[in-house]
């Protein structure tokens, strides 16, 4: 719908994949939906350069402009102390390239992971009826598990439930905060409570469980248990 949208206006539609490396809608890649797709390699995502990312188009003009940006506005063929555009030092360094293409290697094995500790959670979380696990859409052909975020029922002081999943050793956290709320949104566009009720209600019951490839059945065992207690 993006796609046909974005054609019928005549514009350019850039795809956020930042948190969904080897993820597939319909059977295409992630990252490969629009004009441009961009990927994010923070030590969070499913691999990492340490920090950095990667975009990805089959537009030549588009890329020629990309690559004159990142580095310092030097356009293809400029000389070292040519500057055609206004540029940036987004280049990454050789050896930040050389892990991530390592990891690169590893790819099915790590998303692999990811999706054997995301069930461990569904089968788990399901018994336990204050919580909302994650949808997945029937045109997702594959998950990419880059966080694993429940909602609590409504009702529920999340804040409350946090602060005991801490005492008991389990790191949690808010996600996502409404955008509309940021401070800079507040003052410079005048957003305030109540102009996104819906948002605000998913912004005020999302929890971030801990998540990672290298998690054991036992540790996600484990969590599960301790929310449930502490529910």
């Amino acid at each position: 719908p993006l796609r046909q949208l974005a054609d019928h206006y005549d514009l350019h539609l850039i795809e956020d994949a930042c948190e969904a490396l080897g993820a597939e809608y319909k059977g295409r890649k992630a990252g490969m939906l629009g004009d441009c797709g961009v990927f994010a390699f923070y030590p969070n995502k499913q691999i990492t350069t340490g920090e950095g990312g990667m975009i990805v188009t089959d537009d030549e003009e588009a890329a020629m402009l990309m690559m004159a940006l990142r580095n310092q506005g030097r356009a293809p063929g400029d000389t070292w102390l040519q500057h055609t555009y206004l540029g940036y030092n987004y280049r990454m360094d050789e050896m930040s390239a050389a892990l991530g293409a390592a990891q690169m290697t590893r790819i099915e094995e790590l998303l692999t992971r990811r999706e054997q500790v995301a069930r461990w959670y569904m089968e788990r979380l399901a018994e336990i009826p204050a919580v909302e696990l994650p949808y997945v859409a029937p045109q997702t052909t594959r998950s990419s598990w880059f966080v694993f975020v429940i909602r609590l029922a409504p009702g529920i002081q999340r804040e409350e439930i946090a602060r005991k999943l801490e005492e008991r050793g389990i790191p949690v956290r808010p996600y996502f905060l409404p955008i509309h709320l940021q401070p800079y949104l507040v003052e410079r566009f005048g957003y305030r409570q109540g102009d996104y009720p819906i948002t605000e209600d998913l912004g005020a019951r999302g929890l971030a469980l801990p998540f990672s490839g290298v998690m054991t059945e036992e540790q996600v065992e484990m969590v599960c248990r301790t929310l449930q207690s502490v529910l």
